[in-house]
């Protein structure tokens, strides 16, 4: 299996390229320019070539020698850029407008290594940028490197994952190869998994706190419960201005239920509009407890402050969703 060989960047620690791995592909490449995040992925994998670079520095450069490797040969190149506004020149857009951003690196990694086929991971939000002009680009600039696109939505809860995350996949099929190789998206699971599933035996880790004021307030809040569900005096003091502002505001003092999925597991663990206390204990969720929302191995260890930590895995892609997408493009290419 070892052929098929692939390149990811912006790796963060490591949740899309764990499930690429899993899914049989060989990384000869990972970039990721932050410190704490590159060192997660050396410490868990000290035999991958992890790249603790800007991506400005290395898609500059000849990409064939730098990663031993020739135009056409690279299995997938995989990896998902952060959503930034394009600044738009000309009528067609394309690549010069994304000058400037991060998906600029994404799109030359491509038209110089040309891949067999791509894995673009991206926010839900990304389709209604700018009023989709910015996804739009994005699909150009794509088509315009030899591939042909196919897209879809896809939450995390489907795919063995006990988490609400909807991501928006974009695949690239390399135009010669369109005829002989064929993509589709993985088929949702029959099982769901909940809170209940997966918070079960958790190893100890580090987490935060909450006040102990918060605390006492929280221990108010039942199961699946938010700030409507506790005497309405505490309610009003606690979410001071919040309280009127208009909307549901279901996420201030929001409590997970163990019959649920854990809501969106976001880079910081306690913020005052969108709150995950732990079903059961008044507390936030551990890095532990976030990872295994995130669906990583309980074995791959984080590395930097309680706060990096915290952020790597609120960013990460979940690992099994990764290994069912790449799954599918490991069949495609097989």
């Amino acid at each position: 299996m070892n052929s098929m060989k692939s390149i990811e960047l912006f790796a963060g620690a490591g949740g899309l390229a764990l499930g690429v791995e899993r899914a049989g592909f060989d990384h000869i490449g990972l970039i990721e320019f932050d410190k704490a995040a590159s060192e997660t992925l050396k410490k868990n994998r000290p035999e991958w070539n992890v790249i603790w670079d800007d991506i400005a520095n290395i898609s500059c450069l000849d990409l064939e020698e730098y990663f031993n490797i020739k135009k056409g040969e690279l299995a997938l190149l995989s990896g998902g850029a952060p959503c930034q506004a394009f600044s738009y020149a000309g009528k067609r857009l394309g690549l010069e407008d994304t000058r400037g951003t991060l998906f600029y690196h994404y799109a030359i990694f491509l038209q110089k290594l040309q891949p067999k086929m791509f894995l673009f991971e991206n926010v839900r939000g990304l389709l209604t940028h700018d009023g989709g002009k910015t996804y739009q680009t994005i699909k150009n600039v794509f088509e315009d490197a030899g591939y042909t696109i196919q897209y879809a939505v896809l939450n995390a809860w489907d795919y063995g994952v006990a988490q609400k995350r909807e991501r928006l996949i974009t695949i690239g099929i390399r135009n010669d190869l369109v005829d002989t190789v064929s993509f589709t998206f993985p088929k949702k699971h029959d099982y769901k998994p909940v809170l209940g599933d997966i918070l079960v035996d958790v190893p100890e880790s580090v987490g935060t706190r909450y006040s102990q004021k918060k605390e006492e307030i929280y221990k108010l809040v039942p199961p699946g419960g938010y700030w409507r569900d506790i005497p309405e005096e505490i309610a009003k003091e606690y979410m001071k201005s919040c309280w009127d502002m208009g909307g549901g505001r279901t996420g201030i003092l929001r409590r997970m239920s163990m019959d649920e999925p854990s809501l969106t597991v976001l880079t910081s663990p306690s913020q005052k509009q969108t709150d995950r206390c732990h079903p059961i204990e008044p507390r936030p969720f551990t890095v532990r407890e976030n990872a295994r929302c995130q669906s990583f191995p309980d074995e791959w260890e984080f590395c930097g402050t309680v706060g990096d930590q915290y952020k790597q895995v609120g960013n990460a892609v979940p690992v099994n969703l990764g290994y069912e997408i790449a799954k599918e493009i490991a069949k495609a290419l097989s």
